[in-house]
Formats: C-alpha cells, sequence, structure tokens
C-alpha cells in the first residue's frame, strides 16, 4: 500500500463527508443547542449517537444500500411525513421557548434537556429524515463506489473519520459560547433561529420541494 492508495482516498472522503455535514440541519442545530448548555452528561452520547449512526448510513452506502433506498419510494414516502411532522412539532416547540422563554426555561438545570428526550430526539432528527437517506447512503454510496476496490474503505473510513470529528466538535465545543448565552436574549434569538430551520424543514418535507 502507498499513499496515494490509502492516505489520498481517505481524506477525499473526509472532505466529502465534511461537505455534507457542516450545512446547516436540524440534527446540527439541536446538538449545537445541546452543546451549549454543556452538560456532558448529556451531549455525550447524543454525540456519540450522531456519529455512530452516520458511520452506519456511510458503511451501508458504501455497501450498496444506496440503490435499495432510491428504488423504495413508497417507504420513503411514509419516513418523510413522519419526519415532517416530527420537525414542524420540535419547530413549534422552539417557538414557544422563544415567545415564552419564561414558561420553558432554558438556562438553568431545571429547563436543560433531558437525557431521554435527547437521545429520542437525535434519533429521531437522524433516522426520520429522508435526505440524510439521499445525502449520506444514496450520494456518499455513488461517490464511494466510483473508488478502487482496494481504495473504497479508506475513502469510507475518511468519510466517518469527518462525522466523529465534526459532532463531537459541535457537541463539545459549543460550550465556548455559553459566556453569549448567558443572557436570556440570546437563548430567544437561538431558539427562534431552530424555530424557523425546523418549521422549514419539515414544509420542505411535507411538501416535497
Amino acid at each position: 500500500m502507498t499513499p496515494a492508495t490509502t492516505l489520498l482516498p481517505a481524506l477525499l472522503g473526509l472532505v466529502t463527508g465534511l461537505s455534507l455535514i457542516i450545512a446547516i440541519g436540524a440534527q446540527n442545530a439541536f446538538v449545537l443547542r445541546l452543546g451549549i448548555q454543556g452538560r456532558t452528561r448529556v451531549i455525550a452520547p447524543v454525540v456519540a449517537i450522531a456519529a455512530l449512526s452516520d458511520a452506519a448510513l456511510i458503511l451501508a452506502g458504501v455497501l450498496g444500500m444506496g440503490a435499495l433506498v432510491a428504488a423504495a419510494p413508497a417507504v420513503m414516502v411514509v419516513v418523510r411525513l413522519v419526519g415532517a411532522a416530527f420537525l414542524v412539532g420540535y419547530g413549534l416547540w422552539a417557538a414557544r421557548r422563544a415567545i415564552r422563554p419564561g414558561a420553558l426555561l432554558v438556562t438553568g438545570s431545571s429547563g436543560s434537556t433531558g437525557m431521554r428526550v435527547a437521545v429520542g430526539t437525535v434519533l429521531a432528527l437522524t433516522w426520520l429524515n429522508p435526505h440524510v437517506y439521499l445525502d449520506t447512503v444514496v450520494f456518499l454510496g455513488a461517490v464511494a463506489s466510483q473508488q478502487d476496490p482496494a481504495e473504497r474503505w479508506w475513502w469510507a473510513g475518511g468519510a466517518i473519520t469527518a462525522s466523529i470529528l465534526w459532532f463531537t466538535g459541535l457537541g463539545f465545543g459549543a460550550r465556548l459560547l455559553r459566556p453569549i448565552f448567558a443572557r436570556p436574549g440570546a437563548w430567544r434569538v437561538l431558539d427562534g433561529a431552530i424555530a424557523v430551520l425546523m418549521l422549514a424543514l419539515g414544509a420542505r418535507l411535507a411538501f416535497d420541494l
């Protein structure tokens, strides 16, 4: 093996993976909010679930599952509608926090997201989002299929590494923003932005825009 058949494919997978997951989305917004809360006990399993889920989807794409996903439009319609309903509900919840911060405290421990809610939410935001399957399984699977067999798994390793680095940095690095969010007004702005994002994504999924 040479760097051309190991490091280069891995670097390409890393860059390709980052190009897909860095774009702000429902999953990233949720991990960011938890990271700002700074509760390691909660953010650690959420980061692990997000990264491992991405790894599983990337491996599925490399193994050729992308063709099966693309060939199951009926299943994708169900996932799309359920995911849209979840995103709209989460968006309305975030909007309520933004409009009435006193009703759902966000700065103290009593208002922080609990373990069960956090785990359930990140699982839903990951596995009920059809764009995750299209981007991660279908698109990355197609890119992986273009690699030589000897290089394909190095490429997949680079893409998986991108997910691990991104979610770890986002989840544990977000606490650096806590001085800004010591002000309740900053939380209202963040929750307002999350509400708009979730509702827009939910509408996009519902109407297949």
